[in-house]
């Protein structure tokens, strides 16, 4: 089976200058955890839930200094106000890993979970086409297998 009989097509897109509170806001209310940062035809980078989150995150040099027990995790959460005020380009991870559609399924998710990836964007010729998550992925083998009489 391959990546483009299962993957999302059109997928959500956001830009390097598209503010982080509008890429949180679809995160949350459509529960995507991650978007491709498109320039024109380009995909330039990819924005994920963990990049944000990471900003929230003690530092090494908090924790060294001190020590994880002593950090004030309440007020790390406050600091999500600055964060949410930058720009997708501040954050996002520039040199994005992606599938092709006519990559076996299970290849793609050896590459995901290789890369602990919960959703990849799949492109032809570097052209997004497409989305692919864990989910779907799962869900097609399952359906698979159902159909096959292989699960009872």
């Amino acid at each position: 089976m391959q990546v483009k009989q299962i993957m999302s097509g059109s997928p959500k897109t956001v830009t390097p200058e598209t503010g982080l509170l509008e890429v949180v806001s679809l995160m949350c209310l459509y529960r995507y955890s991650g978007l491709p940062v498109m320039e024109g035809e380009k995909m330039v980078g990819f924005i994920a839930e963990k990049d944000v989150l990471h900003k929230l995150f003690p530092t090494l040099e908090d924790m060294m200094s001190e020590g994880l027990g002593s950090v004030d995790f309440d007020e790390m959460m406050g600091k999500y106000r600055q964060v949410v005020n930058l720009q997708v380009k501040d954050l996002m991870t520039p040199n994005v890993i992606t599938v092709t559609p006519d990559e076996h399924i299970l290849k793609a998710a050896t590459t995901m979970v290789r890369h602990k990836f919960r959703r990849i964007p799949v492109a032809d010729a570097g052209r997004l086409v497409g989305m692919l998550s864990l989910g779907d992925i799962h869900k097609a083998l399952f359906q698979a297998n159902i159909s096959a009489g292989l699960c009872k």
